[in-house]
This record gives C-alpha cells, sequence and structure tokens, in this order.
C-alpha cells in the first residue's frame, strides 16, 4: 500500500537527500514541505507544501492525508543561542509532533545525533539522551527525543534516528565546514590523541535510512536507531586524510579531555571580547568524545545498508567547500 510522506526542512542537507531517497522508494510519495520551494533539490516534481512550521495554521493544513512525517527541519549551533534554538527549532517542533498524532499520522521520523547520549550509553540508540548545559541546542534535541517517547503507543509510531556527522554534497553546518578553517591556524590540538571514533555519513545514507524507516512495516511504539557509514575512521584517520589530499596542517601537540573541556569553556568566555568565534567550544570538544555506534540494530530492524565510504563523503564535501566557503563558516545557521 502507498504512503503519503511528508518531508519537512526538505530544502535542507537531511531533507533533501530524504526526498530524493523516498523518491525511488516504491510505495512511497514524498511531500515536501518548505518556505522556499526555490530551493528543492533539482528534479523534484512531487507536491510542496510551502509555509513556515512557527505557523499554527500551516501546520494543521500541512499534515492532511500524510501517512508519515520525515521531520528533518532544524535551526541548529554548535553552541550557545539557546534563544534562537528554542524559538525556531524545539518550539515548532513539539507543536508538530503533538499536531501530527492528533491528526492521525501513524508515524513520525525524527532527525537526533548519535552525541544525544554519547559517550557512556552512545551504543544504545534507545538510551536517553544527556543534556549538556553548554550546548543548549543538543538539550532541545533531547527534549524532541523525549516528547517523542512519550507521544508512541499502540498507534502511533516514533521513531528516533541518530545520525552520525553529516558530510557530502549539499553540506550544511557541520564539523567539517568548522574544523577546517581552525586547523588551518595550526592551534587545534589532537584531543585525546585523535584515538575517539568519528561517525561521518554521506547524506545518501541518510536518505536511505530514513526511506527504510518510512518503508518498514513490523515497527510500534517508540523504536530508535544509530545511523552511521558503513565504516567509522578515528579522528586522527579523518585529520590525516585532510593532511594527505588536502594539505592541511596536522595538529602539533595534544592535550587531554580534562584539559580540552576548560580551554574550549576559556574560549567562549573570551568571545565577547574578539571580532571572531571561539577557536573551539566545549560542544566541539563533546562531539570528539568516544560514540560506540553501530548500524547493527538498523540493520536487522529496518534492513539499512550504508554505501558511501567517508573519504568519498569528505571528498563530496571539500569539493563543494572549496567553492563556496569563502569565509570561516559561523557556528550557527539555519540547516
Amino acid at each position: 500500500m502507498s504512503k503519503t510522506v511528508l518531508v519537512t526542512g526538505a530544502t535542507g542537507f537531511v531533507g533533501g537527500h530524504v526526498l530524493e531517497a523516498l523518491a525511488q522508494t516504491e510505495g512511497m510519495t514524498p511531500v515536501a514541505a518548505c518556505r522556499d520551494a526555490a530551493r528543492l533539490p533539482a528534479g523534484f516534481r512531487g507536491e510542496v507544501r510551502q509555509g513556515d512550521l512557527r505557523d499554527p495554521v500551516y501546520r494543521k493544513t500541512l499534515l492532511k492525508g500524510i501517512d508519515t512525517v520525515c521531520h528533518a527541519a532544524a535551526w541548529t549551533s554548535l553552541w550557545g543561542h539557546a534563544k534562537q534554538s528554542r524559538e525556531l527549532y524545539l518550539e515548532p517542533s513539539l507543536a508538530l509532533l503533538a499536531e501530527a498524532k492528533q491528526a492521525g499520522v501513524s508515524r513520525f521520523i525524527n532527525v537526533s545525533t548519535t552525541s544525544a547520549a554519547a559517550p557512556q550509553h552512545s551504543a544504545d540508540a534507545m538510551s536517553c539522551g544527556i543534556p549538556r548545559p553548554f550546548w543548549p541546542h543538543l538539550g532541545n534535541v533531547i527534549a524532541i527525543e523525549d516528547a517523542l517517547r512519550q507521544a508512541s503507543d499502540g498507534q502511533f509510531c516514533g521513531v528516533n534516528l541518530r545520525l552520525g556527522i553529516f558530510a557530502g554534497n549539499r553540506y550544511a553546518l557541520g564539523l567539517l565546514p568548522i574544523l577546517v578553517p581552525r586547523l588551518k591556524t595550526h592551534l587545534v590540538p589532537w584531543v585525546a590523541g585523535g584515538k575517539t571514533s568519528l561517525p561521518l555519513i554521506d547524506g545518501r545514507d541518510i536518505g536511505a535510512a530514513f526511506a527504510a524507516a518510512a518503508k518498514a512495516d513490523s515497527l510500534s511504539g517508540y523504536v530508535g536507531f544509530n545511523i552511521v557509514g558503513p565504516e567509522v575512521p578515528s579522528v586522527r584517520q579523518v585529520i590525516e586524510f585532510l593532511h594527505n589530499e588536502y594539505g592541511l596542517p596536522k595538529p602539533h601537540f595534544g592535550v587531554p579531555f580534562a584539559i580540552a573541556y576548560p580551554f574550549a569553556w576559556l574560549m567562549e568566555k573570551l568571545d565577547p571580547l574578539v571580532p571572531w568565534e571561539p577557536l573551539v567550544t566545549r560542544s566541539i570538544i563533546h562531539l570528539m568524545e568516544e560514540v560506540s555506534a553501530d548500524n547493527a540494530r538498523a540493520s536487522r530492524m529496518l534492513g539499512y545498508r550504508p554505501r558511501y565510504h567517508w573519504k568519498d563523503a569528505v571528498r563530496a564535501q571539500m569539493d563543494e567547500m572549496q567553492v563556496r566557503q569563502t569565509r570561516p563558516m559561523k557556528m550557527y545557521r539555519p540547516i
């Protein structure tokens, strides 16, 4: 039976790849929700419902005739900006979730991050997230996870996808656009020797995971999955690849996490006194912590099989960055 699947944030990195994957999945009829239809992926010919998720009238009309919601809309920040994250992301997302259940939507698939429960419980995608007071946006991501968990029941299935770190075409705010200009300063250290994992994932694999979650027939209640690429490199492997292939400097010294966090705190405190963003923030250090995520559960329950190696995803993103990123990317922006 065909399913009508709404994709919010359809012009963004995740949403665009989800639209493309759904269009290639039998039995799926994707509907794009966005603020500007002109920015949709080239070639999309399906229905478009244009508007702003902060508008309650738009949200109600948006959900008519929808079986499944793929919620890929976000406003994100790698540090601070609590008010914007709450007003532009948390509140519209919670309202959409509540109205989707009321409207009879049967499945709500949510974007989250493998860092939500890292490092102690990241291997278990069903574990509760742990908010970090130094990263308001991550706290909002976890609040949406919790609301999805509470809303799920026998009739309403909440699927939470904890994604790895985005890479690939149509890049948006992520670790690579932040890391690359900072490596050029020669001031970025190895943290814990660069031995922790960095679960990069190509946007095309993200799209495939959403399509698999929309299509799976056996899901009920609340279900969570870690979604990463076919191989998870270490931080050191990624930086050495950037050094060997793109000539970016490697760190010249190392620090343990016990020093990295206080140093990042100091950089945040200095931010009001300098005309540039912090060299490093505690959220970036948090992303460097070990994330013991794999695809075993998603493979078993969704049939998810990632195809794109992290090196190919990095190459695609670096190619775009060399054209589009003419100045260091800010650590907050809508995606």
